[in-house]
Order: C-alpha cells, then sequence, then structure tokens
C-alpha cells in the first residue's frame, strides 16, 4: 500500500470561527477525520509544521517545508500539504524551484470554506488531492483544486471566494479529476538523476506595481533595500519614460550599482514583450533588465529568489532565470 505524508501549515481548510473571524485551528488527523473513504486507500502520515494563516506565509516557511521533504523524501510515494489559499501559488512556484527532478509527487490544496463547514469544498480537494497522488501518475509540484491539477509554475489564484478559486495560466491544465477518474492532459516527464533540494532562498527581490503618477525616485529607494526589483508593467511591458516621470535614468542608476531589474506585465495572459516598444527594447539593451515573457509574476518573483541565493553575477542569474524549469517558460528568450 502507498504510503503519503501530509503536511499541514493552516489556512482557511483547518480553520474555525471566532470571534475575531476565521483562525487556523484544526489538526491534520481531525481533517482526514472528514474523508474516511480516501483514508482506506493508503496509509497517510501527519506532520504539523506551523498552522497559520497563508497571509504570513514567508520565504522561511517555505525552507521548512522544504526540509521536511527532504528529510522523509525517501519513506513515501508523495506529499501532500495543506495550505491557505492566498499565498498557495506563490508557495507552488517557489517549491518548484526549491525541489527540482522529483520522482514523486508533491500536492498543495486548501479550501475556500473551513472543512467543517456543512457547505465546503475541503473535503472534495482533500480527496482529489489523494487520488492524484495515487493514481494521477505525474510528478512534481502541482496544485489540486475544484477537480484540477495545475502546475506549480502556472497556477494562479483568480477568484476570491468562489470554489473555482485557482487556473492555469498559460499552459494546459495538468489534469481533471472527477472521483477516481483522472484524465491527464500532460504527460510524465522523464526524471534525469536524483532529486535536488534547494539549501537556502533569498528574500531580496521586491515586486513593484506600475500606477500612472508614480514617481520614479521610489526605484533608488527600493534599490537600497533589494538586489532585484521586479516591475509590474502596463501592457507587454511598457514603462513611463516622458518629462519627470522618466524611470530610463532610475534604471541606469540601478544597473551601476549592480541591481537587476524584471519586467513583468500587469496582465494576466500572453506575457511581456517589452522589445516591441522603444523604451524595453533601450532599456534592455542598455542596463540590467530582463523579461518575464510568459512566466506567471508569482513564478518570476519565487525564481528569482531561488536563483539570488544561489548566484550574485548579473550573467548566470539572467542565464537562469532564461532557463525553462517545470513548464515555468515556453517563450525562448534570444541569447
Amino acid at each position: 500500500m502507498k504510503r503519503i505524508l501530509l503536511i499541514a501549515t493552516g489556512g482557511t481548510i483547518a480553520s474555525v470561527q471566532t470571534e475575531n473571524g476565521l483562525k487556523p485551528a484544526i489538526s491534520p488527523e481531525m481533517l482526514l477525520s472528514y474523508i474516511p473513504n480516501a483514508c482506506t486507500e493508503c496509509d497517510i502520515d501527519v506532520k504539523q509544521i506551523f498552522n497559520i494563516d497563508s497571509t504570513n506565509i514567508q520565504p522561511e516557511h517555505w525552507m521548512l517545508i522544504v526540509r521536511e521533504i527532504e528529510s522523509s523524501y525517501d519513506s513515501y510515494d508523495g506529499f501532500l500539504i495543506t495550505h491557505g489559499t492566498d499565498t498557495m501559488a506563490y508557495t507552488a512556484s517557489a517549491l518548484s524551484y526549491l525541489i527540482q527532478g522529483a520522482s514523486k509527487p508533491i500536492v498543495l490544496t486548501g479550501a475556500q470554506k473551513p472543512i467543517s463547514d456543512e457547505f465546503t469544498d475541503a473535503r472534495r480537494n482533500l480527496s482529489d488531492s489523494i487520488s492524484f497522488i495515487l493514481n494521477g501518475g505525474l510528478n512534481g509540484i502541482f496544485i489540486v483544486f475544484d477537480g484540477k491539477a495545475i502546475l506549480g509554475t502556472r497556477a494562479r489564484k483568480i477568484r476570491s471566494k468562489s470554489f473555482a478559486a485557482f487556473d492555469s495560466i498559460g499552459y494546459p491544465i495538468a489534469a481533471f479529476i472527477d472521483d477516481n477518474r483522472i484524465i491527464k492532459y500532460l504527460e510524465a516527464p522523464v526524471v534525469q538523476g536524483e532529486v535536488r533540494f534547494a539549501p537556502s532562498i533569498s528574500d531580496s527581490v521586491f515586486l513593484l506595481k506600475l500606477i500612472p503618477g508614480i514617481r520614479p525616485e521610489i526605484l533608488a529607494y527600493l534599490g537600497q533595500h533589494y538586489d532585484i526589483i521586479v516591475i509590474e508593467s502596463y501592457g507587454v511591458g511598457g514603462i513611463p519614460f516622458y518629462d519627470k516621470r522618466n524611470f530610463m535614468n532610475e534604471l541606469r542608476a540601478l544597473t551601476e550599482k549592480g541591481k537587476i531589474i524584471v519586467i513583468a506585465t500587469q496582465v494576466m495572459l500572453e506575457g511581456s514583450d517589452a522589445e516591441k516598444y522603444e523604451v524595453g527594447a533601450l532599456a534592455l539593451d542598455r542596463y540590467n533588465v530582463l523579461q518575464s515573457f510568459d512566466m506567471t509574476v508569482e513564478s518570476a518573483v519565487t525564481k528569482l529568489m531561488w536563483l539570488c541565493a544561489e548566484h550574485s553575477d548579473y550573467e548566470e542569474i539572467r542565464e537562469g532565470f532564461y532557463t525553462c524549469i517545470n513548464h515555468d517558460l515556453l517563450y525562448e528568450p534570444k541569447s
């Protein structure tokens, strides 16, 4: 019989109502008690590594998850992480870089309603996750939610309340799950070599969203505190370059200080193409400026956090950022 390790981290799925609102409090053993039929198909061990609202998730929590999986990797056939939905896409993306070459499924799930509620998505999501781990035939990092298995590098929370909270951005759904029936749209990748667990991650990455009226001096301030600044720009990668709000001088100053700028887009679908317009082409040509292409913002940010911990040289980070990992990047950048 296959063995699964359930790693509980808190979130809505494990919450109870208090006088101040929902608060994570339910144990992983109690979570499993709500799905007794699913638990008869395998042996499930549980580990509560923390029990917090996912708005409080930080990079150091990702490393706790990584170390837990690393220490028990050889003892289980798959791993199930219960997690709050608000930062689940960031965690799934981060784990996709911190754990590479996994030959086993590592699944994150959660719920929009606590598992103790009468009308909740929690019980289905838990059961689907176990079914996917046992019968999906796919390895690596996934979010399983509302009957869908989504690659960790492609998941995004698109609804704040509905059960269909997550979708796959710029890439097909990996599989659809209907009880024990799993319809796969991806083939399992050929795993070469042993699984690799990253030793650390950096928090020296900042995400800045442009709005009309934003002052370019903000980049100088951010450059004092962060090594990499991701700019969520307009359209395919537009950055203001006119009159008193010209960002080009600040990009030059950051480059001179050895900082790195990454152009992403506020638009959810189809990614960036910063070279399409003059300002983007000039920035990419002259300064330490990269662009995220079709990567989700969640993947771009966490990939840079991983790379920043691994490398300090711009060219090494550039090469790593433009290397496709776990289907995070379809576009092949120019060399």
